[in-house]
């Protein structure tokens, strides 16, 4: 009796693989995405770190010309006036750049909690579906494999039949 059914079984043993490693890639794809999100939000304080240096040097530099200036007869009490607004500019700019970095990195945290949370539900509802569909594909492979068998011992049983005819039909013309 010849065995039908290796095929078969490797067939669905290879789909089975195949719906399992596509959700590894999911989850793998799903993970490099909070990764890169974690990243954004870490580099946020770097972004701001460098911006704030940036304006405390422009900040410097117009205090040098304005030092450079009150040397100049008759400027220093207007000088005085110039930097005490250019100062509470600044301190204004300052404060207002602290407020939006931690502006944007609280709403990046929350979007990226919200994320994961949405990620989590995401991923166990695939693994639930997932686990549906292997145990349909499972029983489907059963039923498949069963009606391959009975076939095989059908074609089997042809087969003997035909092997006795002939014999009976070889015997019958020698005789």
């Amino acid at each position: 009796m010849v065995d039908y059914t290796t095929p078969i079984k490797t067939t669905f043993e290879l789909q089975r693989q195949s719906l399992t490693q596509g959700q590894r890639a999911i989850e793998g794809g799903l993970a490099f995405q909070k990764e890169m999100t974690g990243a954004a939000i870490d580099t946020l304080e770097i972004q701001e770190s460098t911006q704030r240096q940036g304006v405390e040097l422009v900040h410097e530099s117009i205090h040098r010309t304005l030092d450079a200036m009150e040397g100049m007869p008759g400027m220093a009490p207007m000088i005085d006036d110039v930097r005490a607004g250019v100062d509470e500019q600044y301190d204004e700019l300052l404060t207002a750049h602290a407020e939006a970095f931690d502006t944007i990195e609280s709403e990046l945290g929350e979007g990226l909690d919200a994320y994961d949370e949405m990620t989590v539900e995401y991923l166990e509802t695939l693994d639930e579906q997932l686990e549906t569909l292997l145990e349909a594909h499972e029983n489907f492979e059963d039923q498949s494999v069963e009606a391959t068998e009975q076939v095989s011992e059908q074609v089997d049983d042809v087969q003997q039949q035909i092997r006795d005819v002939s014999e009976q039909a070889a015997k019958a013309i020698e005789a």
